[in-house]
């Protein structure tokens, strides 16, 4: 006769259940620990930060992130582009950012490269006539739609309103103010778009 003990089918059963309830149990509350670290929908909704990485980026390269449904530019602008914009000035219809300046750019970019970093645009790229997205035209000269002393910039292909390479806007165009800088700082390697010092836009 074995020594075993024998357990009731009865018991084993209570016992496969409490288990199988406490793994829904533990499953349920460590799905609603993770939540707690995820975006709320009204966070995604208001446009939480946008965290990029500019290590690699060389000197001309422009890349494109989203950030509340708008399209950013962030340009590492070369010596020779920062230098450019000495040359446009006299040419700007705002070019020290005066006008709006609260909606449009941050105390910290109301400079003549528009940026913490002179080497760093950053803008979103509406057109502020009728919310086209310019292209990026940095070769310099004569070219179609574009002055024989262009010296490199943005182009709205709606209307012809042109922007330099701080995304200011030329004189006797439609758009009627620069681009929008949106406030941002950088960390490191990463650019923190809308987020500065001051917090969340």
């Amino acid at each position: 006769m074995s020594n075993e003990k024998q357990v009731d089918p009865g018991r084993r059963g209570v016992l496969v259940a409490t288990c199988a309830a406490g793994g829904v149990v533990g499953l349920a509350t460590a799905g609603a620990l993770v939540s707690t670290f995820q975006p709320s929908e009204r966070a995604k909704a208001a446009g939480a930060p946008v965290e990029v990485d500019v290590a690699g980026m060389q000197p001309g390269q422009m890349q494109t992130v989203e950030w509340r449904g708008k399209p950013v530019w962030i340009l590492k602008r070369s010596p020779e582009m920062v230098e450019s914009l000495k040359k446009t000035e006299g040419e700007l219809a705002d070019p020290n950012s005066e006008r709006t300046p609260d909606a449009l750019t941050p105390e910290y970019a109301r400079n003549p490269h528009r940026s913490i970093e002179p080497e760093f645009l950053v803008a979103v790229g509406i057109c502020s006539h009728l919310g086209c997205s310019p292209t990026s035209k940095f070769a310099e000269g004569a070219q179609p739609n574009l002055p024989d002393n262009w010296a490199g910039g943005f182009l709205c292909p709606c209307h012809g309103s042109t922007f330099d390479l701080a995304g200011r806007v030329f004189k006797n165009k439609p758009a009627p103010d620069n681009l929008e800088v949106p406030r941002h700082m950088f960390v490191g390697d990463k650019l923190i778009i809308g987020k500065d010092a001051k917090g969340d836009a």
